[in-house]
């Protein structure tokens, strides 16, 4: 049976006068997003979306609208995305060398397969979408059981009704995130493939915000 990683997206509006505004992030490295991040292990989707808006935009009034729906992505031959958090190890062996580790939902790029093992390599670059140069990176063996190839996104709409200044700052994941309030009839270019999700609800899904 093939695994699929659980993932979500937060579209969060409120209304602005006689207009929509959604809530967007800037990220130091990496551009404008949206909320969005990996289910984690026996968590419902809903309170996995509920958890990364707040943790992303540090805003917890958020009511549920409604579960949009969800988008299936199966991943190019050498793609993998890790679907359990794994020691990374020097050799396909689980007694060999295990400095590093590889938390769920990391995106990885495969080199070979031995046995049931892959050799894998994660780079974290100086800045997205037009990196300079790569300043972290990792490569070793991983079990076959801990990848995946196949994510399953949920998309969901949330609310917010509350006192906001149209942007402020809110600390994440050791980044500094600028979260702020755009307008939805003229949005900035989100990062991709962010931005095809909410083409995605709007044009396939038939969604109204």
């Amino acid at each position: 049976m093939q695994r699929v990683l659980e993932k979500v997206t937060a579209f969060i509006t409120r209304k602005n006068g006689d207009q929509t505004d959604m809530l967007l992030f800037e990220h130091p490295n990496a551009g404008i997003q949206l909320p969005a991040g990996t289910v984690e292990p026996g968590e419902p989707h809903l309170d996995a979306c509920l958890r990364e808006a707040r943790e992303e935009t540090g805003l917890y009034d958020l009511t549920v609208k409604q579960l949009i729906g969800h988008i299936d992505t199966n991943l190019p031959e050498n793609d993998y995305v890790i679907f359990k958090k794994t020691k990374v190890y020097a050799r396909p062996d689980l007694e060999s060398f295990d400095w590093a580790e590889f938390k769920r939902g990391l995106r990885v790029i495969c080199h070979r397969m031995l046995e049931n093992f892959l050799q894998v390599q994660y780079d974290e670059y100086d800045c997205y979408p037009d990196p300079n140069y790569v300043t972290y990176s990792i490569t070793g063996w991983v079990p076959d059981n801990a990848t995946s190839q196949q994510i399953r996104r949920y998309l969901y709409h949330l609310t917010y009704s509350g006192d906001s200044p149209d942007s402020w700052t809110n600390k994440n994941d050791c980044h500094l995130f600028r979260p702020f309030w755009a307008s939805l009839s003229n949005l900035p270019d989100i990062i991709q493939p962010q931005r095809i999700w909410l083409d995605y609800a709007i044009d396939s899904l038939g969604y109204r915000f």
